[in-house]
């Protein structure tokens, strides 16, 4: 073997082609073993039921459930409360990501008119219980908001036709109100705990960030969406995730006022059919699907917000 060949071996062999999978595919052995233990105690969890309280398993009349259409055709009513649900937490995500921003930027502000009502705010909202909420504002607020400013045509006696992609966004009019109304309750609870979150990512960017931005002369706007924000970003992604998926989950809990989502939905057809385990497991594996999704988006997020850190 000449001496050629010898420098030249590791530049082929590191040519050599060969099967490539995505990073969250690569599990080592904890990993595999988690797995199987999951994997033991589903099917110990499957076998008692079975044996232990004589619950008869019935999956092919849950899927046949869940699947039939209505009488006019519509979507089946499982997957109208599972699109309900999506709606709730896109608006709600929407609604309580902006108005957390403003919030925890009222929250630093110097002036104390804007300062101390976000505090008020937050600390309110944050020592009541969310169910508490929800009635409150359902039945004490939610019933004069409407009205007050100037809704109640559009959402309680709307007749105009929609087109697909209001259904969509929006579904049917004559629940335009329930919609309303959730969305608000998931975004008022959501948006006290963002604020905090955006308040103390601010506040970690150290003070020689901001002297480095006032040397260069920006005013107060370009300093903090240049220089401040970007680098405060970093620091918010993930624990705004966390919030973001608690909205999802907490979507449930409007549930309680007559929104017919996927918790509602779940409950209606399994008291109807007797089928408890099947149609809840389903509804768990629905929000399970929604949560996953929102995690992998917001790691592809965050390693987009890292990458100042790596240059």
């Amino acid at each position: 073997m000449s001496h050629s060949d010898i420098l030249t071996m590791p530049e082929k062999t590191a040519k050599k082609p060969g099967k490539t999978f995505p990073a969250f595919f690569k599990l080592n052995k904890l990993d595999w073993l988690l797995l199987a233990i999951l994997g033991v105690f589903i099917g110990w969890l499957y076998y008692r039921s079975s044996v232990g309280i004589h619950y008869q398993w019935n999956w092919t009349r849950a899927f046949s459930l869940i699947f039939t259409s209505g009488k006019a055709g519509e979507l089946p009513y499982f997957f109208q409360g599972f699109l309900t649900t999506i709606r709730l937490s896109l608006w709600g995500i929407v609604f309580a990501g902006l108005l957390g921003l403003l919030l925890g930027l009222a929250r630093r502000s110097p002036l104390m008119i804007l300062r101390l009502p976000a505090q008020a705010y937050i600390q309110l909202v944050r020592n009541i219980p969310p169910l508490v909420f929800v009635f409150i504002f359902y039945f004490f607020v939610s019933s004069q908001l409407v009205p007050a400013i100037g809704l109640d045509n559009l959402l309680r006696y709307h007749s105009d036709e929609i087109n697909a992609i209001q259904y969509f966004l929006f579904g049917p009019s004559k629940l335009w109100e329930n919609l309303f109304s959730g969305v608000l309750c998931v975004g008022l609870i959501s948006a006290a705990y963002i604020a905090e979150i955006v308040r103390s990512g601010i506040d970690a960017i150290s003070k020689g960030q901001w002297e480095a931005a006032d040397s260069l002369g920006l005013s107060r706007w370009d300093r903090f969406r240049d220089v401040i924000f970007p680098q405060a970003l970093a620091g918010i992604v993930p624990p705004l995730a966390g919030q973001f998926i608690s909205l999802v989950k907490d979507s449930s809990i409007i549930s309680l006022i007559s929104i017919q989502e996927l918790t509602f939905v779940g409950s209606e057809m399994a008291n109807s059919s007797g089928l408890i385990f099947e149609i809840w497991l389903l509804v768990g594996a629905g929000y399970l699907a929604l949560c996953l999704g929102l995690s992998l988006l917001f790691g592809r997020l965050e390693k987009h917000s890292q990458k100042h850190k790596q240059r």
